[in-house]
């Protein structure tokens, strides 16, 4: 690949200006490195995510119980709350634990503490999940990310959003000093959480919050708040994980010494998470499918150790936490840590978790994470799980029912409040042939995006000049009686239509309008409707040869992207950007312009998108 496009897709927050932050070092304070202390139980660290719920199942609650996963691995885990992730390394550090719970970023954040030492080196063991509920609620003024320009943003800091806010930014091309970042100590539940802190303070454009405080900001995912029942009147969500699928990873490290002396310890801890999940899942699905009395009582094991204040329902809350990740499974697990994607492996994600830690204050040198070095085609974890190997890539979207949806909520004008984000690129008159050596950074872009937003599509929208259109239309108009015109060229026109109503050129949907109804002459020279017609097709034309150009540049730069999320659309002369163009500015209305859309389910081909 070529050196300056790998820059840019994978390092282009090294550029970002970053504001003066706390180190990571400053945070967790004074503590003192110690080994680990405890073989039997070993304090093992989980957080509020539907990840750990896995855990929970292996190890049949807090205390490791007979004839559960773990315990058939030998293994005594005592679990343990780890929200507060700074307490988290200092018992790290200190050899309270050798396991260290967080996101791959958080991990970044504190990679300078944690190398500080050779006993506590990092070596992350395995990939447990990407997360699906993690959500930027904003207020109605801001549409798209561009808009984020100049606002404030709030979320928990350091927590799973800061890397969530580095991806969302980066799709924006904003730069860390071009938002106000407003730091809140606790993620959920507390006045001291971005949502309330949201709520209170009107000069916040937008907050990072979990489903729950999604929720209640906005009345749900696809909704917008109406100001009833605790919502934010307009407030709704731009940007969620479940979109924004491939962003916040979570995982958990193993310190490098306890790694070295108990290295079949660790496999048994990672194959029996990995077994876990699978046994978690066949029981979510039998219970979406036919009812589960295992699952339930799973759910109720939930609610117990997270307590009903948090988990107030099984069937909603208990049940949507899990739902809120991803599994990644032992077939993702491979892929990940041999960067079978480029874009999406451990390599990937130790580059933006070393921009992120440097760029933002938390680690003052770039460090490493170590990978593991487990044989995963082993019997210790082939033995027993059903699901192994490499996952592979499929199409996964239903290309006519996305341009469908797409083309619907074109009509009905809520194309823009699905749009997270959208950029054009202009081309010459009768152009059809968009070769990478001209695009090759804007297809760059799209690819690097379509690797974050692995619920998303993006629709490539082709829009033609309405410049000859409107000369056939207000030619033949005025040849068919239709319309009349009064001034002159030097003062401009004005037109006029046979029940003596203005008609503004200006005004492009009155214009198509009046061409669908219009009855021309057959033998005229002027045919307005050919012509808007002939200007869609070669607009859906220019759109699927842009698409067939962005599948072919993946191809050549060894980079992996799902065919089936590009998706062309021909809109033609119904959306100008200047709708009475001359010879000077006709070119802004010849462009193709991408938008990354969230459609709806059912565009989704039917599969099991856990592993």
């Amino acid at each position: 690949m070529k050196k300056w496009i790998l820059g840019l897709l994978i390092s282009f927050c090294l550029v970002m200006p970053c504001q003066a932050e706390q180190s990571f070092k400053e945070l967790v304070g004074p503590y003192k490195v110690g080994n680990v202390k405890s073989l039997s139980p070993i304090n093992t660290g989980f957080i509020l995510f539907g990840a750990d719920i896995a855990t929970f199942y292996a190890n049949g609650g807090l205390k490791t119980q007979s004839d559960t996963i773990f315990a058939k691995q030998g293994l005594d885990l005592n679990l343990v709350p780890g929200d507060d992730f700074v307490q988290q390394v200092r018992d790290y550090m200190e050899g309270k634990t050798p396991f260290l719970r967080g996101t791959f970023r958080m991990i970044g954040m504190a990679s300078e503490v944690l190398n500080s030492d050779p006993r506590t080196e990092p070596v992350m063991i395995v990939h447990l999940t990407y997360s699906l509920g993690d959500h930027m609620v904003v207020r109605p003024d801001i549409r798209e990310i561009k808009d984020l320009k100049g606002k404030k943003i709030v979320f928990q800091r350091p927590g799973p959003h800061d890397g969530m806010v580095y991806d969302i930014l980066e799709s924006g091309q904003l730069d860390w000093d071009e938002v106000t970042i407003i730091t809140a100590k606790d993620l959920f539940g507390t006045p001291d959480s971005p949502a309330e802190i949201f709520k209170r303070d009107k000069s916040i454009a937008a907050c990072c919050v979990v489903t729950p405080d999604m929720i209640a900001l906005t009345g749900g995912l696809q909704n917008t708040g109406t100001g009833a029942e605790g919502t934010i009147k307009g407030a709704r969500v731009l940007v969620s994980t479940a979109e924004l699928s491939y962003s916040i990873a979570d995982v958990y490290v193993c310190r490098k010494d306890f790694y070295d002396q108990h290295r079949d310890l660790v496999i048994k801890f990672t194959s029996g998470l990995l077994k876990a999940q699978e046994e978690v899942l066949d029981l979510k699905n039998k219970y979406e499918s036919t009812g589960s009395a295992e699952y339930m009582k799973l759910m109720k094991l939930t609610q117990k150790i997270y307590g009903k204040d948090v988990i107030p329902t099984l069937e909603e809350d208990a049940h949507g936490l899990l739902s809120d990740c991803t599994f990644v499974g032992h077939p993702g697990n491979v892929a990940f840590f041999s960067n079978e994607n480029p874009l999406r492996g451990f390599n990937a994600f130790h580059e933006k978790a070393m921009n992120l830690a440097t760029g933002r204050g938390y680690a003052s040198t770039r460090q490493k994470i170590q990978q593991p070095t487990f044989d995963w085609n082993s019997s210790s974890f082939t033995k027993f799980l059903k699901k192994t190997g490499v996952s592979g890539t499929t199409e996964r979207y239903e290309a006519e029912a996305v341009i469908g949806e797409i083309e619907s909520l074109t009509a009905g004008g809520a194309l823009d409040e699905k749009t997270i984000w959208s950029f054009d690129i202009n081309f010459k008159p009768n152009q059809t042939e968009f070769a990478a050596n001209r695009y090759d950074s804007d297809y760059a872009r799209v690819i690097r995006e379509l690797n974050k937003y692995g619920n998303a599509v993006i629709a490539i929208r082709g829009h033609a000049c309405p410049a000859k259109t409107l000369l056939h239309f207000v030619r033949g108009a005025i040849e068919a009686g239709e319309l009349s015109r009064t001034g002159n060229r030097q003062n401009g026109y004005r037109y006029f239509m046979k029940n003596g109503q203005e008609l503004k050129l200006a005004n492009t949907q009155q214009v198509l309008d009046m061409i669908d109804r219009l009855s021309m002459n057959p033998s005229s020279e002027w045919a307005p409707r050919e012509i808007m017609q002939a200007a869609l097709n070669l607009s859906r034309k220019r759109s699927e040869e842009v698409r067939k150009s962005i599948i072919q540049y993946a191809k050549t730069q060894n980079l992996v992207i799902d065919p089936s999320q590009i998706q062309p659309v021909g809109v033609g002369v119904r959306e100008p950007l200047i709708p009475v163009p001359n010879q000077d500015n006709a070119d802004v209305n010849r462009r193709v312009e991408f938008r990354l859309v969230r459609v709806t389910a059912e565009a989704v081909k039917e599969s099991d998108f856990d592993f």
